[in-house]
């Protein structure tokens, strides 16, 4: 439990602290706190890096306790340098760790090793009742990029947030070469906006939402020919690449 006080101090100080999600929390776009950025499962670490002009006043008048508090904090998740605003009233679901966040060096070969266990997990989080949920990185509900980039770190293996960012980040392969584990990519010309897990033959497991997906998680074949899911998202296919690397800052 982390305390006005102690966030005042280390603010002030313009101290690095790194605090840990003692719960899962969400994380919202803008200090007003009304569209889900992303969330953070129990666990996750984070910086807090500023306050908004509410939580400056509230910590200003009322440095005890933070329930009831209307204000935002301004953080950066550790593992991906994912930014978002958390609820002021959350403080108190955060701990100061005892160890900054350290990223684990992966090779390609050991990060292959591992992606027959991130299928399972998309896998199995398909049978579990879900919906599309923007911002869903916690179970059961998940947006695209959240499916795949937790799917990946259920192993230890960190990916971007969204979708073209993990584009970005991966090798980039054709999509003749696909294997088991490379990842699908899909949008406009200018940018990607969806992200799929490469199963085989069966085709590639993502989470879609309403406009032209089945509101969660299923599977399509990569083809023009499995029906108006599979054919919508086809016609808007970009590219593929592969999870070659374990997302580090570029800071460290």
């Amino acid at each position: 439990m982390v305390s006005f006080s102690e966030l005042q101090s280390a603010l002030i100080a313009g101290r690095p602290v790194e605090y840990q999600c003692q719960t899962n929390l969400n994380l919202y776009n803008s200090p007003e706190l009304k569209d889900l950025a992303t969330q953070a499962v129990a666990g996750r670490q984070l910086r807090i890096v500023s306050l908004s002009d509410q939580a400056a006043l509230e910590l200003q008048d009322s440095p005890g306790a933070a329930q009831n508090s209307t204000g935002a904090l301004k953080v950066c998740l550790c593992e991906d340098d994912y930014p978002g605003w958390l609820p002021l009233e959350d403080l108190d679901l955060l701990s100061v760790v005892e160890e900054n966040y350290r990223a684990i060096a992966l090779s390609p070969s050991e990060i292959q090793a591992r992606l027959p266990r991130v299928i399972t997990f998309a896998r199995k989080a398909m049978t579990q009742p879900n919906h599309y949920l923007w911002g869903g990185t916690v179970g059961p509900n998940y947006d695209c990029s959240g499916l795949v980039q937790t799917a990946f770190a259920a192993v230890g293996i960190w990916l971007p947030r969204d979708a073209y960012q993990q584009e970005a980040f991966v090798q980039p392969i054709a999509v003749e070469e696909l294997q088991p584990g490379d990842l699908v990519f899909f949008g406009s010309r200018d940018r990607c906006t969806h992200v799929g897990l490469y199963l085989g033959e069966e085709g590639y497991i993502h989470s879609s939402g309403k406009a032209i997906g089945r509101n969660g998680i299923g599977i399509d074949p990569l083809s023009a020919e499995g029906g108006a899911i599979a054919e919508a998202y086809y016609h808007q296919l970009r590219g593929a690449g592969r999870v070659i690397a374990s997302y580090k800052s570029p800071d460290t």
